[in-house]
């Protein structure tokens, strides 16, 4: 426990020294989340409360795709040499990775979380919020581990950063962040049952509503699991000149 917990800290001490980097992540989503929840026209009673999953979502996967860069920065300046060379087992390293990532993430939905509170959405008890938090840490997990796995294939940033670019937004609008289901023409709807990001949003608000998302939970689990298998497999055969 001792060896990945070592990792975590060392990540978490690189990024409470990068401040302005920690407030870059939020302003995305807390822009979006003012602007799709208190100015667009919808026929939602509170579009903010409909709104406010897809933001966390989109909170949880831009901080976790950045799993990858962190491999990334580790590989190009030569730490990641050296991790391989310790007598602790790799899984350790990658476990480090994707625990800080996912705490990290989840630390900034808590932001987002107050901010929507502020601008007027819902209060649940805590018992919802408890919920919404297990079914962001899967949804964190499967993504880290993602990121983790393309940026052990990858040579680079600018390779890293293309797809990441690539993956995040396109995803973000397939989901059900902005629109259910039933209101996506046929074509997008089709994508969007397929996406990860929608059981993810929908799980949410049906913990909202009091709801336990049995399907959403399974389909993350398993996810993560497959994921973490060829994640892990991948890490454990990486060799970096």
């Amino acid at each position: 426990m001792y060896r990945f917990a070592t990792y975590v800290w060392r990540d978490t001490i690189r990024w409470k020294r990068a401040p302005l980097n920690v407030l870059s992540t939020l302003v995305m989503p807390a822009t979006w989340l003012i602007f799709m929840g208190l100015v667009m026209p919808v026929k939602y009673d509170n579009y903010l409360d409909f709104v406010t999953p897809g933001i966390l979502v989109l909170t949880m996967l831009t901080s976790s795709l950045g799993a990858g860069s962190s491999i990334m920065f580790d590989k190009t300046l030569g730490y990641l040499n050296k991790f391989l060379a310790l007598p602790s087992p790799r899984e350790s390293i990658l476990i480090g990775k994707i625990v800080f990532i996912t705490i990290r993430g989840l630390l900034q939905s808590t932001v987002i979380l107050i901010i929507s509170i502020l601008i007027g959405a819902t209060i649940y008890p805590i018992s919802t919020y408890i919920g919404m938090y297990l079914l962001l840490t899967l949804f964190g997990i499967s993504i880290s581990a993602l990121g983790t796995t393309v940026a052990l294939y990858l040579d680079n940033h600018d390779s890293y950063a293309a797809f990441q670019a690539f993956v995040s937004m396109p995803l973000y609008f397939a989901s059900t962040a902005l629109i259910s289901l039933d209101e996506m023409p046929t074509a997008l709807r089709y994508i969007a049952e397929f996406n990860p990001l929608t059981y993810a949003i929908d799980g949410l608000r049906d913990i909202a509503k009091g709801i336990i998302p049995t399907f959403s939970i399974c389909f993350l689990i398993i996810l993560a699991i497959l994921i973490m298998i060829i994640c892990s497999w991948k890490f454990r055969s990486i060799t970096i000149g």
